[in-house]
């Protein structure tokens, strides 16, 4: 008989810290992620990027390099190089598939060519001298696809892009100011300009369009 009580006591005890820690762990813990998570909902939802007519046109945590028809004129702020597909590429514009490491160190003469190349491309781009093209203009994002650049890159791509767009650079500069991020806390990292939601603010978007 006390075998008996005992047994349902350990029973009825077991029942109970079972139904407590379902109730914690099932239903409070994930309630509780969920409702911290509703407090940014634009990272939580994979940070879409809608133009001005609601339409998702990208993300503004992934830097596409946006292109143009060889010889046509070129609205876009770029991002900084994505990652080469092959040792020989020293670009790979327009392809989020290059997020892929060159695994080229300080030393190596191919990241010294690649280097040399980006450099008189984008001085010839943006009509500027190659000592004033910034060092993240020239070194690939460690990701391939890194949204973000210097004010330094943005600040020579400016006369360009309000030149072609049919605007004063007072109010593209007065753009990228808007955009730009400053350092985490202010003093972790460096200040950052996001090139998607610029070139969306600019209203150049891809012509796909969803509202999902």
């Amino acid at each position: 008989m006390r075998f008996a009580q005992g047994f349902l006591r350990q029973m009825l005890a077991g029942f109970a810290v079972l139904a407590v820690f379902t109730v914690v762990l099932g239903i409070g813990y994930p309630a509780a992620v969920w409702g911290i998570s509703r407090l940014d909902t634009h990272s939580a939802e994979g940070s879409p990027l809608r133009d001005a007519g609601g339409c998702v046109v990208g993300s503004s945590l992934i830097g596409v390099d946006p292109q143009v028809p060889a010889g046509q004129p070129d609205p876009y702020f770029h991002p900084r190089v994505t990652g080469s597909v092959a040792d020989e590429d020293a670009f790979a514009p327009g392809d989020p598939s290059a997020a892929l490491p060159t695994n080229q160190g300080p030393s190596s003469e191919v990241l010294a060519s690649f280097v040399a190349q980006r450099r008189a491309y984008v001085a010839e781009r943006e009509n500027v001298d190659p000592a004033q093209v910034p060092v993240d203009a020239l070194t690939g994002s460690g990701s391939g696809i890194d949204p973000d650049i210097s004010p330094a890159y943005a600040a020579i791509q400016v006369a360009r892009v309000a030149q072609v767009n049919g605007m004063s650079v007072s109010d593209v500069e007065a753009l990228v100011r808007d955009y730009t991020d400053p350092p985490q806390y202010g003093v972790l990292g460096a200040a950052a300009v996001d090139v998607p939601e610029l070139n969306v603010a600019l209203g150049l978007t891809a012509p796909a369009c969803s509202t999902e």
